[in-house]
């Protein structure tokens, strides 16, 4: 028998459940949109191919876009540790998305700083599988499941 009382907690408690989702979605997908405008400031410095000087202030700005997603992506996972820890899939996709990230940016300043251009084709499409992870975690948070929140 279900008193008033323990509706009442089960009902706050869902809720809080369904607003710390919500946040880790918001944090996910901004990091998702930081990943997404990675490829337009790629494409922008690209554009100067074989014109440092031309495309370095695009460079840096591709550089910084990597480190906002690092830390949104980063801020997600101590959200998701302290506010969702029964939410195994959405705590290990949010290590694994900023372990990624972090790998990411590493072969892009090979790239960039020690003129790796042969890491290029491991890069972008670590980018897309990144974009994907992404988007991924915050549906999948979005979506929800009271059950696992709760359990």
């Amino acid at each position: 028998m279900t008193t008033p009382a323990s509706s009442r907690t089960q009902h706050a408690r869902s809720r809080d459940a369904a607003g710390a989702r919500r946040i880790f979605a918001a944090l996910t997908g901004l990091a998702a949109l930081a990943i997404l405008l990675q490829g337009l400031w790629a494409g922008l410095f690209l554009e100067h191919a074989g014109q440092r000087d031309e495309a370095e202030s695009w460079i840096e700005v591709h550089a910084t876009g990597g480190e906002v997603a690092i830390a949104l992506a980063a801020v997600a996972v101590v959200w998701a540790l302290v506010r969702l820890r029964g939410r195994r899939d959405l705590v290990v996709g949010a290590i694994v998305l900023t372990v990624l990230l972090v790998l990411e940016a590493y072969m892009g300043g090979l790239i960039g700083d020690d003129g790796k251009d042969s890491l290029t084709p491991v890069h972008v499409p670590l980018a897309l599988l990144l974009m994907g992870v992404a988007v991924w975690l915050s549906l999948r948070a979005a979506r929800g499941s009271q059950r696992a929140d709760t359990g």
